[in-house]
C-alpha cells in the first residue's frame, strides 16, 4: 500500500500517506496491547491464590466496615431529610413570593389607573380653568361695554335737558 500511495498524484499522495501511517501506529498499539493481555492471563493462577488468603482478612475488615457503612447511611438519610424539608420551605417561600408578585402587579395596575384617571383630571381642570377665563374675560369686556352705554345715555340726556332748558 506505500508504494501505491508513492506512485499517486501528490495532492492525494500526502493525503494517503498520512493515513497509512496513522494505520500503522494503530496496529503498533493493538499489538501492544495483545501482548499485555496474554501476559495478564498467564498470571490469572497466581491472583486466585493470592485473593484466597486475602478472605479471611476480609471477615474481620468486613465487620469494622460494615459498622462505618450503617453510620454513613444513617447520616445520609438525616441529610435526605433536612434536603427534603429545605425543599419544602423554599416551596412555600416560592408560593409567597408568587403571591406578593401578583399583589404588587395588581397594586401597579391600580396606580397606573389612577395616574390616567389623575391626567383625564387634570386635562378636564385644564380646560375648565381656560373656559372660566374666558368667561371672566367677557364679562369684562361687558361691564366696560354697558358702562360706556351708561356714559354715552347720560351724556345723553345732559346734552337733551342742557338744550331744552337752554331754549
Amino acid at each position: 500500500m506505500d508504494l501505491e500511495a508513492r506512485s499517486l498524484q501528490p495532492n492525494v499522495k500526502a493525503i494517503l500517506l498520512a493515513k497509512l501511517r496513522e494505520y500503522k501506529s494503530d496496529l503498533n498499539n493493538l499489538k501492544s496491547e495483545h501482548k499485555r493481555l496474554a501476559l495478564a492471563n498467564s498470571n490469572q493462577a497466581a491472583r486466585d491464590d493470592l485473593l484466597e488468603s486475602g478472605m479471611a482478612d476480609a471477615m474481620s475488615v468486613s465487620a469494622n466496615q460494615r459498622g462505618r457503612l450503617m453510620m454513613s447511611t444513617e447520616r445520609l438519610n438525616e441529610s435526605s431529610d433536612r434536603i427534603k424539608e429545605s425543599r419544602r420551605t423554599m416551596l412555600e417561600t416560592e408560593e409567597l413570593g408568587v403571591s406578593i408578585l401578583q399583589d404588587l402587579h395588581q397594586q401597579r395596575q391600580s396606580l397606573l389607573h389612577a395616574n390616567d384617571t389623575l391626567h383625564g383630571v387634570d386635562d378636564n381642570i385644564s380646560k375648565s380653568k381656560k373656559i372660566l377665563t374666558n368667561m371672566s374675560r367677557r364679562m369684562s369686556r361687558n361691564k366696560w361695554i354697558i358702562s360706556s352705554i351708561i356714559v354715552v345715555l347720560v351724556v345723553a340726556i345732559a346734552l337733551i335737558l342742557y338744550f331744552k332748558l337752554s331754549k
